[in-house]
């Protein structure tokens, strides 16, 4: 809002100051500091009411150390995270970019979803929640939303030169001729609809989805997206399912979701930006930069938000808040053409996975084979096999978060290791 306010005020007055709301830099550094803001002020009032209201988490005796104090603490906290977010982007970010406008759409999607699931549990009192069912059918949802509108929007294409377009047969939407800084000749590029993405570790860093479908000729053009469709809904719910699987000690998803979202702000920032993207030899992504500025806003909230999740926890954030992160952070990461680097990046969000997986598989092999199921972990998700160990949770979370900074930072490397 404010882009198209003070871009007016620039073009039309020469307004002071009007111009900088023109660099991503200044836009997203205030986004962040309006998104802090927000949430601690915000947060502490949501708190209250929440309190008042008695929406409070109900907890179940798992035999875990400090459980019980935790009972009546406030839920549902996660539209904090929410309000910190979208506001500020409203405010800063361009209203007429796709990339902001699917980043909003998948935001208001998945916290829909994870409102009606803690409305069932906290004023319904049923314990189960949603049906595990609808809330895959609205992870596939977004998916579908997602994955279509990047095969099919004008707007979505990555910077090549004509004789790769050529050579690949990609379609050519639109053809840009930029200045090189250093020669000032001005070079001739294509931007293209390409279902192509970053793959760490190998030469030339990127992977054309049809070559999956190389037995199917000249016809892997045409069945591409479908391909391509599932592996945006893979990724989506596989996230979106592992942060909330994380969200069990205090601080932990929203610490977690922090260290990858402000690793996805500096993806975000060299596939952005044509000078960097051409320095690290990595896919140029045209009018992604906006990307830059979401993840200001969803960093800040996570960031305000762990004021009062961190331990002891003054709230915790719910489906509400759990559900719509993981799938924001997918869905960027699928944006900026950065899914394949999910195992690395969303590295604690796969090991709660696995965890629950293996325990649950392995239970039921065991009692099937011997009569008596028999567990992997003491418990699962993995961070609860270490609280039956007795670490400490903050022992725990710490130590999470740590590995967590080793993941983002092996990922953000993978752009030059190849």
């Amino acid at each position: 809002m404010f882009y198209h306010l003070f871009e007016y005020l620039h073009r039309t007055y020469n307004f002071p100051g009007a111009g900088l709301f023109q660099f991503i830099s200044f836009r997203a550094g205030v986004a962040m500091i309006l998104s802090l803001l927000i949430s601690i002020v915000i947060g502490k009032r949501i708190i209250n009411w929440l309190r008042k209201a008695q929406i409070g988490e109900t907890v179940r005796d798992l035999g875990l150390q400090g459980e019980q104090s935790k009972a009546g603490t406030p839920t549902m906290g996660g539209s904090i995270i929410i309000a910190a977010t979208v506001i500020p982007c409203l405010l800063m970010a361009r209203l007429d970019n796709i990339y902001t406008l699917l980043m909003l759409f998948a935001t208001i999607w998945m916290t829909t979803i994870g409102f009606i699931d803690d409305y069932i549990k906290v004023f319904k009192k049923d314990k189960k929640g949603l049906k595990g069912i609808f809330k895959v059918m609205g992870q596939v949802g977004l998916g579908l939303v997602v994955g279509l509108t990047m095969l099919w929007n004008q707007e979505i294409v990555v910077r090549l030169t004509p004789a790769e377009a050529d050579q690949y047969g990609y379609r050519v939407v639109k053809t840009v001729f930029v200045e090189n800084k250093t020669t000032g000749i001005h070079e001739e590029f294509a931007h293209v609809k390409a279902p192509i993405t970053n793959v760490p570790f190998i030469k030339n860093n990127e992977l054309d989805y049809s070559r999956i479908l190389w037995f199917l000729g000249d016809n892997a053009a045409d069945l591409v997206w479908i391909v391509f469709v599932i592996m945006t809904i893979i990724v989506i719910t596989a996230v979106s399912n592992g942060a909330n699987l994380t969200d069990g000690l205090d601080g932990l998803a929203t610490g977690v979701s922090a260290i990858v979202i402000a690793a996805l702000g500096v993806l975000a920032y060299v596939s952005g930006n044509a000078v960097a993207a051409d320095f690290l030899k990595i896919l140029y992504i045209p009018y992604s930069s906006e990307l830059v500025v979401f993840s200001a806003c969803l960093l800040g909230g996570c960031l305000g938000f762990l004021w009062y999740n961190a331990f002891p926890a003054r709230v915790f954030m719910g489906d509400t808040g759990s559900l719509p992160l993981g799938g924001m952070i997918a869905a960027m990461a699928i944006l900026l053409r950065k899914e394949l680097l999910i195992p690395v990046l969303c590295g604690i969000f796969l090991i709660e996975n696995l965890s629950v997986i293996m325990q649950v598989w392995y239970f039921k092999y065991t009692k099937k084979k011997y009569g008596e199921g028999r567990r992997i972990f003491l418990m699962a998700p993995l961070h609860h096999h270490y609280q039956k160990k007795g670490y400490h949770e903050v022992t725990i979370v710490v130590r999470f978060w740590i590995i967590q900074i080793l993941l983002a930072a092996l990922t953000v490397i993978t752009l030059k290791i190849r």
